[in-house]
């Protein structure tokens, strides 16, 4: 099948939502289908993220979008994240009259109130309206799914994620050169992610940040016990986790949480907070520890097994999550695909 995604979250982004769509392009490859991404570095006018000037977004991209579309001639599309590309090719769908489907990665709800005096309720509001016309709204858990059909949002199917085990594995070599406990986290350093609430913890040990993003100067100088070590991907972000003794996941609002995955991958369990995410893959006692006091959390997390964490995460792989992915897909019928490939005048 020929598959167009429409994404503005695209290398060289490092988050969640990057990592899932990097792995189900490929293993969308591997199954033979033709995949075309359609991401900002297509458009030659971009703008920074208002108050994440990390990422850039396209600007206008109507029109550039259309023709990279009809030039692909997709047999499915999917608008995978709610910016400006995501927002264009929605519209571009529905006044075109053929099926398209989305996905929920990103409490945008949540992240706004967070960085702004817009209330959630009304980006909210938006984002129903903007996964109103999907013909499947694809999440990561049953708990989320739950948790939007109950805020009004509609033909909600699941798509898990994955982890690469090969990468990601125990190295019983793979150390940080502080006092143990090492306790790490891995992830953007914005105020979403909660983070202080891991810089704050009084366990002993020492606490490692891999990761980059626009708090990350401020936690620096506010926390100079801690080490930053900045974004590392690959084989190098491998390393960082299987040093770790215990992976911190502060986040409340993640929908879901890669990292976690690949922390367990590596042998390391982990302690966050009794939230969505979390509450979907972590195994209490086994694999990791669930608290609303995230120190208790870290005690615990330290007497799991590493030998469990990884057999968690190996019922993980990106190849069954493509396998959904595809499957919750909404082939065009022949008169969806003249309609859409059809020039406008």
């Amino acid at each position: 099948m020929r598959i167009a995604i429409v994404t503005d979250a695209w290398p060289p982004q490092i988050n969640g939502v990057v990592t899932t769509l990097t792995h189900t392009v490929q293993e969308l490859k591997k199954a033979g289908h033709s995949v075309k991404v359609i991401h900002p570095g297509l458009f030659p006018l971009t703008m920074p993220c208002p108050s994440y000037p990390q990422i850039k977004l396209a600007i206008a991209p109507r029109k550039r979008l259309a023709h990279l579309l009809e030039d692909f001639a997709p047999e499915a599309i999917h608008a995978a994240t709610e910016g400006p590309l995501g927002l264009s090719c929605r519209n571009y769908c529905v006044q075109k009259g053929a099926p398209f489907t989305t996905s929920f990665t990103t409490r945008f709800d949540e992240y706004v109130s967070l960085r702004s005096p817009i209330p959630s309720r009304f980006v909210l509001h938006l984002m129903r309206w903007y996964h109103s016309r999907s013909a499947a709204l694809m999440v990561a858990t049953p708990q989320l799914q739950q948790e939007l059909h109950d805020q009004g949002f509609c033909r909600l199917e699941l798509w898990p994620r994955g982890v690469d085990t090969a990468l990601f594995h125990p190295d019983p070599e793979a150390t940080f050169p502080g006092a143990r406990p090492h306790l790490l986290y891995v992830g953007r350093v914005a105020v979403e992610k909660n983070i202080e609430a891991f810089l704050n913890l009084r366990t002993p040990g020492t606490k490692y940040v891999v990761g980059d993003g626009p708090d990350l100067p401020k936690l620096k100088e506010r926390y100079p016990e801690a080490v930053f070590l900045g974004a590392h991907k690959g084989r190098d972000l491998a390393a960082h986790f299987a040093a770790a003794d215990v992976f911190v996941f502060p986040s409340k609002t993640d929908t879901f949480g890669v990292v976690m995955l690949e922390a367990m991958a590596c042998g390391v369990p982990v302690a966050a907070f009794p939230v969505r995410g979390p509450a979907d893959i972590i195994d209490q006692g086994g694999t990791g520890w669930l608290d609303a006091n995230l120190e208790h959390a870290v005690e615990k997390a330290l007497t799991c097994t590493p030998e469990a964490c990884r057999q968690q995460a190996l019922r993980y792989s990106w190849a069954r999550s493509a396998a959904h992915f595809v499957r919750n897909l909404v082939p065009w019928t022949a008169s969806h695909a003249s309609a859409l490939m059809a020039r406008d005048t």
